[in-house]
């Protein structure tokens, strides 16, 4: 029989083309193009599916019939080829193919390989192979295809395939009918979910009327104050009929939280290095962590404005990526079983609606980080949160890669460079802020690289968003990848202040909008909901920062409509960041008027011009430092100043390394009076600036602790001009929030309330 079978699978595939192998073994059929296999070979005759792309559509490889067709039997035989055929094959395709194709290919083995090498010794027992195998199956069965290359982010040099050896256990090809049984398996386990009171499948399966989402234009907000014991003063509000609030209890248990195989047994391990100073707590997580998680788990949204790379950025991004891997489990768990229960039904029997179980596109997580070393640590998180202390690693697909892109050289950074601690927390890492990647997850495999259609998580900057979404007009655009994504998590939201605001407005704009193309998806499949585009209505945003900004409190109360309500932090700053100053200093703080917010760039212009700068146009007043946050009033007063002839110099982000050694020189010896400093220039490079004796913040500045810096710099050079230091601040009605984090916020009530347009606060006393 062996022989019959070897001389068979021989003529079949003697009568195929390279070519024509080649698609087979990547993509599992046979090419439309190519209705005959050979002159020899009679086809098979078989029933057709609904749809003759079955890899472009989910739903349709799942709801065919039982019985094996032609293109299956060539597969199968293809897949049985010694491996020594195999690799002659691939040496024949390489040959043949184009100079880019062959580099794709090479690199994919290789990566594959060198993957295989991280992971484990090489041999591999039978269980694993098996658990390979179905894996990868399941994933060709959820993951659509992307046979138009409409990946959305498709790095140079990737190949289309990640894996191009799809089964490694040729031998054991009909235990592949154990995805069946897996499916089985999960099935039971959602619906013992559904019996549950899991708030995964609450929040999704609750279905919003058309008079709910009607009634939200006229619904006044509701909001109700409570005081958490950690969080502080948290402030719920919702534009829905019912507004529930609810407190944290003293113990939680892991069990109660629903947390998705393997995570209850992997998130204690993951997060040991948190719990280790906790005395005598057997809680899985810190007081911290706990009561952002219970806020996650309940679907609402979230801005916490008090994360900081400093003291609890890695607790904070440890509880996220739980939450996020959590609910990417919990949705492909949903998807797999319902396949197997529409297998095992006879077709149009059941109600349709049951099967309802995703978005219009498959990316259902997006996770907005700054750098990509903030992308590295996500993905490391996600390894561990699935590996854990397992003694059977996970499959990661071009994790070699991904470190070498990702990662980054410790020898590359000055040994000399002393910067604050905080900077040093910030700019650790690989800070290139270009970039995007999507993340594929199933219960024991990663897929790093993988296509935006065809991912679960897509980690990337803003500046990465903004140029695949492109602008009004642009051909080439693409935001279809983010129509149904359910949890977006913007970390580290201050810093995109100091990048360009301007892209996260632009993304926020993009979200959860009706894709322009269907991108395979089975209709029968798609929740009404997301029919019905009321995909904003459902999706949860977390907001991570570290301090009050109108402008992130904007994108929060603007884009933030989520049916469960909203959760904000409203802590406020009870002594402001002047108590951190130093040298002995008056700071006089000017209020200027502004009849409305957009007259206000206008009025501190006209305020500076003609109130504060002919006090200090006199030579005795040299050696003036000029600190303006925003680039564009920057841009203004430089003008203004050339046009006065003003003896001046000025640094900002721009400028050139040579330029800035100048200026700083210039602005050192008094041969220049005045130096403009731009707030992003001092962001990312926090140089000390020496020789200041008079200090003008022509506004507050965004990060309270830059005001205490500035301030402290006047002490770098001290040649007894101590006497004669100054220092101006211009502020109006509209800087309550950076007024109340420099001075506190009980001065900064008095400060606006009071008739007097001027304050004096005198530092340093001894």
């Amino acid at each position: 029989m062996g022989k019959r079978g070897s001389r068979s699978r021989s003529q079949l595939l003697s009568a195929l083309t390279k070519k024509q192998k080649k698609h087979l073994r990547d993509f599992g059929e046979e090419h439309p193009s190519w209705d005959r296999f050979g002159k020899d070979t009679k086809p098979q005759i078989c029933q057709p599916s609904e749809s003759t792309d079955t890899s472009s559509s989910e739903s349709e490889a799942e709801s065919e019939p039982e019985h094996v067709s032609g293109y299956h039997k060539l597969l199968a035989t293809l897949k049985t080829v010694s491996e020594e055929e195999e690799e002659e094959d691939e040496e024949e395709e390489e040959g043949e193919g184009e100079g880019e194709g062959e580099e794709e290919e090479e690199g994919s083995v290789v990566e594959e390989a060198e993957m295989n090498d991280e992971d484990g010794d090489s041999d591999v027992s039978v269980e694993e192979e098996k658990a390979a195998e179905s894996t990868e199956l399941r994933e060709n069965r959820i993951l659509p295809a992307d046979p138009e290359g409409k990946d959305g982010d498709k790095p140079p040099g990737t190949s289309q395939q990640e894996y191009p050896e799809e089964f490694t256990d040729a031998k054991h090809e009909s235990l592949f009918s154990l995805e069946t049984n897996f499916l089985e398996e999960e099935s039971r386990g959602s619906c013992s979910l559904k019996a549950s009171q899991d708030p995964f499948l609450q929040h999704m399966n609750k279905e919003l009327k058309e008079k709910e989402i009607q009634a939200i234009a006229t619904n006044p907000q509701m909001t109700c104050q409570l005081k958490w014991p950690i969080l502080g003063q948290l402030v719920f509000s919702s534009k829905f009929q019912k507004l529930e609030t609810f407190k944290p209890p003293k113990d939680i248990d892991l069990k109660s939280l629903h947390l998705q195989k393997p995570l209850e047994t992997t998130w204690t391990k993951t997060n040991s290095h948190f719990l280790s100073g906790l005395h005598k707590s057997s809680s899985p997580f810190t007081p911290l962590q706990k009561e952002l998680f219970l806020i996650m788990n309940s679907y609402r949204d979230l801005l916490y404005p008090e994360r900081t790379a400093l003291q609890n950025g890695e607790e904070i991004r440890h509880v996220y990526c739980l939450h996020a891997i959590n609910h990417v489990l919990k949705a492909n768990a949903q998807v797999l079983g319902n396949n197997s229960r529409r297998r095992s039904q006879k077709l149009g029997v059941g109600d349709d609606d049951d099967f309802r179980d995703q978005g219009l596109t498959r990316p259902k997580v997006l996770i907005v980080v700054p750098f990509r070393e903030a992308a590295l640590r996500v993905v490391q998180l996600f390894i561990s949160l699935l590996e854990g202390d397992s003694k059977k690693k996970i499959i990661v697909s071009n994790k070699k890669r991904f470190n070498g892109e990702y990662g980054s050289d410790p020898e590359e950074r000055p040994p000399n460079l002393k910067r604050p601690e905080d900077y040093e927390a910030v700019f650790v890492g690989n800070i290139d802020d270009h970039f995007r990647i999507g993340v594929a997850i199933l219960q024991r495999s990663i897929r790093l690289y993988a296509p935006f259609y065809s991912s679960d998580i897509l980690i990337a900057s803003p500046l990465g968003l903004r140029t695949i979404i492109g602008a009004e007009g642009e051909k080439k655009r693409d935001f279809d990848f983010l129509s149904s994504v359910e949890l977006l998590i913007i970390d580290q939201a201050d810093i995109y202040l100091m990048q360009n605001w301007e892209h996260v407005l632009h993304l926020m704009s993009h979200m959860n909008l009706l894709p322009l193309d269907s991108h395979g998806v089975d209709f029968s499949r798609v929740r009404m909901w997301s029919l019905n585009n009321w995909s904003k209505f459902y999706r949860q945003t977390l907001l991570f920062g570290a301090l009050q900004d109108a402008q992130i409190n904007s994108v929060f109360n603007k884009h933030c409509v989520n049916m469960q309500g909203q959760v904000a932090v409203r802590n406020v700053p009870m002594t402001g960041s002047i108590s951190h100053v130093l040298v002995q200093l008056p700071h006089v703080f000017q209020r200027m008027e502004a009849e409305n917010l957009a007259l206000v760039i206008d009025a501190r212009f006209n305020f500076f011009v003609n109130k504060i700068l002919p006090q200090y146009r006199d030579a005795v007043m040299s050696h003036t430092l000029v600190y303006v946050p925003s680039y564009f009033d920057f841009v203004r007063l430089r003008n203004y100043f050339k046009k006065e002839d003003l003896n001046f110099t000025h640094i900002c982000e721009y400028a050139q390394k040579s330029a800035v050694s100048r200026a700083r020189q210039f602005f050192f010896q008094g041969e220049k009076q005045f130096l403009l400093l731009t707030e992003r220039f001092h962001f990312y490079k926090r140089y000390t600036i020496k020789g200041i004796r008079n200090l003008i913040f022509y506004e507050l500045p965004t990060y309270p602790h830059f005001y205490s810096e500035v301030c402290n710099m006047l002490r770098a050079t001290t040649r007894g001009e101590e006497a004669a230091w100054t220092c101006t601040v211009l502020y109006s009605k509209y800087d309550a929030q950076r007024l109340a984090s420099v001075v506190g916020v009980e001065r900064a009530a008095q400060m606006l309330q009071s008739k007097k347009n001027v304050h004096l606060f005198i530092t340093g006393e001894r």
